[in-house]
Parts: structure tokens; C-alpha cells; sequence
């Protein structure tokens, strides 16, 4: 048995979930409750499979590693932006 088709069912799991976050931030335009540390911690080991694929054992799996950073790179910056977004309406409503 191909012990790749783990790998990628742990990927497709993982991803699956971060189109449904990247959603509710667009959405509701709040950054409430999300942890930079943690969403830059995931990225870290998105990139991490990434080079162990170029650099190790390249092979199609390394698209779903790209899929996945490259939405929790969405996701981080909606972050970003609506978390300085809010920090703006808040600093307008105390004045």
C-alpha cells in the first residue's frame, strides 16, 4: 500500500476547513478570535512539507501542501486587514 494516500487524506482534511474560515471573515469583516501566532504556526508547516517535497521525496502531493498554504496566506490576511479595520471603528466609537 502506497502510504502517500495518508498523506494526502491528512492534507485534504486540513484544507477543508480553511475555505469555510477565509468564508466567515469575508463575511462577517471581523478578525474576532483569530490567533496570528497560530494561523503563522500552520503556514510555517505548510512551507516546512513544501521544501521536504522539493527537496526529499517530490511528488503530486506537494500541490495540496501549496493549496493549503497558500489559503492559510488568504486567511492571514483577511486577518490582518479586518483586525486593523476594527481596531480603527473601535478608536472612532470611543472618541
Amino acid at each position: 500500500m502506497e502510504v502517500k494516500i495518508f498523506e494526502t487524506i491528512m492534507l485534504f482534511c486540513f484544507g477543508f476547513a480553511w475555505p469555510f474560515s477565509i468564508y466567515k471573515i469575508w463575511k462577517t469583516k471581523t478578525s474576532a478570535g483569530k490567533s496570528m501566532f497560530f494561523l503563522c504556526i500552520i503556514l510555517l508547516g505548510y512551507i516546512s512539507g513544501i521544501f521536504f517535497k522539493i527537496y526529499g521525496a517530490l511528488d503530486e502531493v506537494i500541490f495540496l501542501y501549496i493549496l493549503n498554504a497558500t489559503l492559510v496566506t488568504v486567511d492571514i490576511v483577511l486577518t490582518l486587514k479586518y483586525r486593523k479595520s476594527n481596531e480603527v471603528d473601535k478608536s472612532f466609537q470611543q472618541a
